[in-house]
Protein backbone atom coordinates (compact mmCIF):
# COMPACT_ATOMS: atom_id res chain seq x y z
CA UNK A 1 0.00 0.00 0.00
CA UNK A 2 1.30 3.45 -0.53
CA UNK A 3 0.62 6.35 0.72
CA UNK A 4 -2.79 7.84 -0.59
CA UNK A 5 -3.73 11.24 0.84
CA UNK A 6 -2.04 13.99 3.43
CA UNK A 7 -4.03 15.80 5.95
CA UNK A 8 -2.53 18.89 6.45
CA UNK A 9 -3.94 20.15 9.70
CA UNK A 10 -3.48 23.08 11.40
CA UNK A 11 -3.75 23.58 15.21
CA UNK A 12 -6.89 25.46 16.61
CA UNK A 13 -7.17 27.79 19.52
CA UNK A 14 -4.33 28.75 22.20
CA UNK A 15 -3.67 30.04 25.12
CA UNK A 16 -2.00 33.38 24.23
CA UNK A 17 0.59 34.74 27.03
CA UNK A 18 2.84 37.20 26.30
CA UNK A 19 5.10 35.78 29.39
CA UNK A 20 6.04 32.20 27.25
CA UNK A 21 7.61 31.79 23.96
CA UNK A 22 5.09 31.35 21.45
CA UNK A 23 6.71 28.02 20.28
CA UNK A 24 5.60 26.86 23.80
CA UNK A 25 2.26 27.81 23.41
CA UNK A 26 -0.26 25.50 24.36
CA UNK A 27 -3.98 24.52 22.88
CA UNK A 28 -6.67 26.10 25.15
CA UNK A 29 -9.41 24.34 26.46
CA UNK A 30 -11.47 25.56 23.56
CA UNK A 31 -8.77 24.27 20.91
CA UNK A 32 -8.93 21.25 23.02
CA UNK A 33 -12.61 20.73 22.34
CA UNK A 34 -11.99 21.60 18.96
CA UNK A 35 -9.58 19.09 17.92
CA UNK A 36 -12.12 16.38 19.92
CA UNK A 37 -14.62 17.31 16.90
CA UNK A 38 -12.12 16.54 14.49
CA UNK A 39 -11.84 13.06 15.32
CA UNK A 40 -15.79 12.71 14.16
CA UNK A 41 -14.62 12.94 10.58
CA UNK A 42 -14.88 10.05 8.32
CA UNK A 43 -11.00 10.26 7.24
CA UNK A 44 -9.76 10.36 10.29
CA UNK A 45 -9.48 6.25 11.33
CA UNK A 46 -8.32 5.95 7.60
CA UNK A 47 -4.79 7.50 8.99
CA UNK A 48 -1.85 5.65 9.32
CA UNK A 49 1.09 8.09 10.34
CA UNK A 50 1.05 11.28 12.35
CA UNK A 51 3.80 14.28 12.02
CA UNK A 52 3.61 17.55 14.12
CA UNK A 53 5.66 20.33 14.42
CA UNK A 54 8.21 20.92 17.42
CA UNK A 55 5.63 23.38 18.71
CA UNK A 56 3.56 22.54 22.22
CA UNK A 57 0.27 23.71 19.89
CA UNK A 58 1.12 21.27 16.98
CA UNK A 59 2.11 18.60 19.87
CA UNK A 60 -1.14 18.99 21.86
CA UNK A 61 -3.45 18.21 18.72
CA UNK A 62 -1.28 15.26 17.52
CA UNK A 63 -1.42 14.18 20.98
CA UNK A 64 -5.29 13.94 20.80
CA UNK A 65 -5.27 12.42 17.45
CA UNK A 66 -2.37 9.90 18.56
CA UNK A 67 -4.51 8.83 21.26
CA UNK A 68 -7.61 8.15 19.81
CA UNK A 69 -6.06 6.03 17.05
CA UNK A 70 -3.58 4.26 19.03
CA UNK A 71 -0.47 4.90 17.40
CA UNK A 72 2.90 7.47 17.89
CA UNK A 73 3.23 10.14 16.44
CA UNK A 74 6.86 11.78 15.19
CA UNK A 75 7.74 15.85 15.38
CA UNK A 76 10.01 17.32 13.12
CA UNK A 77 11.40 20.58 13.83
CA UNK A 78 11.00 21.49 9.91
CA UNK A 79 7.39 21.74 9.97
CA UNK A 80 7.20 24.93 12.30
CA UNK A 81 5.42 27.64 11.83
CA UNK A 82 7.66 30.59 10.67
CA UNK A 83 10.36 31.09 12.72
CA UNK A 84 9.25 34.48 14.25
CA UNK A 85 11.73 34.65 17.20
CA UNK A 86 13.24 37.74 16.37
CA UNK A 87 9.85 39.65 17.60
CA UNK A 88 8.70 36.97 19.95
CA UNK A 89 4.86 38.00 21.44
CA UNK A 90 3.33 40.65 19.71
CA UNK A 91 -0.44 42.39 20.40
CA UNK A 92 -2.88 40.51 17.70
CA UNK A 93 -3.12 43.82 15.48
CA UNK A 94 0.59 44.37 15.13
CA UNK A 95 1.05 40.25 14.69
CA UNK A 96 -1.26 40.89 12.04
CA UNK A 97 0.57 43.50 10.06
CA UNK A 98 3.76 41.65 10.12
CA UNK A 99 2.40 38.51 9.12
CA UNK A 100 0.84 39.95 5.86
CA UNK A 101 4.16 42.17 5.24
CA UNK A 102 6.06 38.51 5.17
CA UNK A 103 3.23 36.90 2.71
CA UNK A 104 3.15 40.16 0.55
CA UNK A 105 6.91 40.35 0.41
CA UNK A 106 8.21 37.02 0.51
CA UNK A 107 11.58 37.56 -0.33
CA UNK A 108 11.82 40.16 2.38
CA UNK A 109 12.31 39.84 5.97
CA UNK A 110 9.81 41.58 8.01
CA UNK A 111 10.99 42.63 11.70
CA UNK A 112 13.38 39.95 11.23
CA UNK A 113 11.27 37.17 10.96
CA UNK A 114 11.49 34.16 8.39
CA UNK A 115 11.07 35.44 4.85
CA UNK A 116 8.05 33.56 3.53
CA UNK A 117 10.11 32.42 0.77
CA UNK A 118 12.85 30.33 3.31
CA UNK A 119 10.15 28.85 5.23
CA UNK A 120 8.06 27.83 2.11
CA UNK A 121 10.90 25.89 1.10
CA UNK A 122 11.74 24.15 4.69
CA UNK A 123 8.44 23.33 4.69
CA UNK A 124 7.72 22.06 1.44
CA UNK A 125 11.10 19.84 1.75
CA UNK A 126 10.27 18.28 5.24
CA UNK A 127 6.57 17.16 3.65
CA UNK A 128 8.14 15.96 0.57
CA UNK A 129 11.02 14.09 3.27
CA UNK A 130 7.97 12.54 4.87
CA UNK A 131 5.94 11.24 2.48
CA UNK A 132 9.08 9.62 0.65
CA UNK A 133 10.07 8.29 3.80
CA UNK A 134 6.77 6.55 4.71
CA UNK A 135 6.19 5.40 0.43
CA UNK A 136 4.70 1.81 2.11
CA UNK A 137 2.19 3.28 4.61
CA UNK A 138 -1.31 4.27 4.27
CA UNK A 139 -2.65 8.27 4.62
CA UNK A 140 -0.49 10.59 6.31
CA UNK A 141 -1.55 13.78 9.04
CA UNK A 142 0.60 16.57 9.61
CA UNK A 143 -0.10 18.59 12.71
CA UNK A 144 1.32 22.13 11.99
CA UNK A 145 0.10 25.65 11.36
CA UNK A 146 -1.73 28.65 9.37
CA UNK A 147 1.56 30.08 8.03
CA UNK A 148 3.29 27.24 7.18
CA UNK A 149 -0.21 25.28 5.80
CA UNK A 150 -0.34 28.37 3.43
CA UNK A 151 2.66 28.31 2.27
CA UNK A 152 2.73 24.59 1.67
CA UNK A 153 -0.52 25.38 -0.18
CA UNK A 154 0.41 27.92 -2.62
CA UNK A 155 2.96 25.12 -3.62
CA UNK A 156 0.49 22.48 -3.77
CA UNK A 157 -1.19 24.93 -6.30
CA UNK A 158 1.82 25.98 -8.00
CA UNK A 159 0.87 30.11 -7.51
CA UNK A 160 2.48 32.58 -5.63
CA UNK A 161 2.89 33.25 -2.22
CA UNK A 162 -0.53 34.88 -1.56
CA UNK A 163 -2.13 36.25 1.71
CA UNK A 164 -5.38 35.19 0.12
CA UNK A 165 -4.58 32.00 0.86
CA UNK A 166 -4.14 31.61 4.07
CA UNK A 167 -6.93 29.33 6.56
CA UNK A 168 -10.49 30.98 6.60
CA UNK A 169 -11.32 32.34 10.06
CA UNK A 170 -9.14 33.43 13.33
CA UNK A 171 -8.28 30.68 15.17
CA UNK A 172 -6.91 27.91 13.48
CA UNK A 173 -8.32 24.82 13.24
CA UNK A 174 -8.54 23.77 9.26
CA UNK A 175 -6.99 21.36 7.20
CA UNK A 176 -7.01 20.46 3.64
CA UNK A 177 -6.13 17.25 1.65
CA UNK A 178 -3.86 16.17 -1.11
CA UNK A 179 -2.61 13.10 -2.93
CA UNK A 180 0.68 12.24 -1.76
CA UNK A 181 2.00 11.11 -4.87
CA UNK A 182 0.92 14.08 -7.33
CA UNK A 183 0.84 16.55 -4.84
CA UNK A 184 -2.43 17.11 -6.88
CA UNK A 185 -5.01 19.07 -3.74
CA UNK A 186 -7.72 17.08 -3.26
CA UNK A 187 -9.84 20.16 -1.51
CA UNK A 188 -8.44 23.10 0.04
CA UNK A 189 -9.46 24.36 3.81
CA UNK A 190 -12.10 23.49 5.68
CA UNK A 191 -13.38 24.04 9.33
CA UNK A 192 -12.09 20.53 11.69
CA UNK A 193 -15.24 21.39 13.49
CA UNK A 194 -17.65 21.07 10.79
CA UNK A 195 -19.91 18.02 10.63
CA UNK A 196 -18.70 15.28 8.69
Amino acid sequence: MSVRQVYFITHPDVDVDPAVPVPRWPLSARGRERMEKLLAQPWVDSIDVIYCSTEQKAIDGAEILARHLSIDYEMVEDLGEIDRSATGYLPEEEHAIVARQVFVHPERSARGWETARAAQRRIVEAVERIVARYGNKGNLAIVSHGGAGTLLLCHLKGSPIHWGERQPGGHGGNYYCFDAMSQALIHGWRPIDAGP
